[in-house]
């Protein structure tokens, strides 16, 4: 009988949210050394945030739908500012944690979810955290274009970060160590562990601004580049073109 993936995630957010404050991720990555990530850091206040977030969030516009949202910082400061914000998380323990933090429009949401008939579209979908990730792969990239299409009004925008990650594989010499046969070296694999169980591996993309130029072009859209930060992390934005 088929059993049901622990929700890593969700769980130690909830633990956190409940008065564990010592509860922290490890993150395995494909690409790296595993690395703690403390509960705490996806409870930040606006002035925790990086640069690049805060830029995103003074750019948010209209009905915005936060994807990937987490324990609801980025929904709760704009809604605080006044905004119509629906936050989504594929983690049932996140949501539980917006809802119970006031975030007044959580929802469990899968990335190609379509949008309900009697909501009208957002006129900025927010990715952050290097939310471009969520896509897996170059080819789950076109296919996020895609249908984000189909969520965005007309003259919609969507703010989103990704990194280039490409010096994970330079030698001393600055000389890339990547198979040119292989796949594109910012597609890794990561999988969480909390409280001695470890979820299944899920797909993630890094993307170059080059790349992702050229994809968003190839999907209809124009690309602004607002942002980057001394780790390689830029911030985007991608808006239909002729929107």
């Amino acid at each position: 009988m088929p059993t049901t993936a622990p929700d890593i995630l969700g769980q130690a957010l909830l633990d956190y949210h409940h008065g564990r404050a010592e509860a922290t991720l490890t993150v395995h990555c494909s690409a790296a050394e595993d690395e703690p990530l403390p509960a705490s850091y996806l409870f930040r206040t606006l002035l925790q945030m990086p640069e690049l977030e805060r830029q995103a969030l003074d750019e948010c516009r209209g009905r915005v739908l936060d994807i990937g949202a987490g324990a609801g910082a980025h929904a709760l400061e704009l809604q605080s500012r006044g905004f119509m914000v629906k936050a989504v998380d594929i983690s049932a323990g996140a949501v539980q944690v917006m809802s119970e933090r006031g975030v007044q429009h959580a929802a469990q949401h899968r990335l190609m979810d379509p949008r309900p008939a009697t909501e009208p579209p957002y006129d900025t979908i927010l990715l952050l955290m290097n939310g471009l990730g969520l896509a897996g792969t170059l080819e789950g990239l076109d296919k996020m274009l895609a249908h984000a299409r189909t969520l965005l009004a007309p003259d919609g925008q969507i703010l989103a970060t990704s990194s280039d990650i490409r010096y994970l594989y330079e030698d001393e010499d600055g000389a890339l160590l990547i198979n040119l046969n292989g796949p594109y070296y910012g597609e890794v694999e990561y999988r969480f562990s909390y409280d001695g169980r470890t979820g299944e591996p899920f797909p993630w993309l890094f993307i170059d601004a080059a790349l992702l130029a050229d994809a968003a072009e190839a999907a209809g859209y124009t690309a602004e580049f607002l942002g980057e930060d001394e780790q390689e992390q830029y911030l985007v934005r991608l808006m239909p073109a002729g929107g």
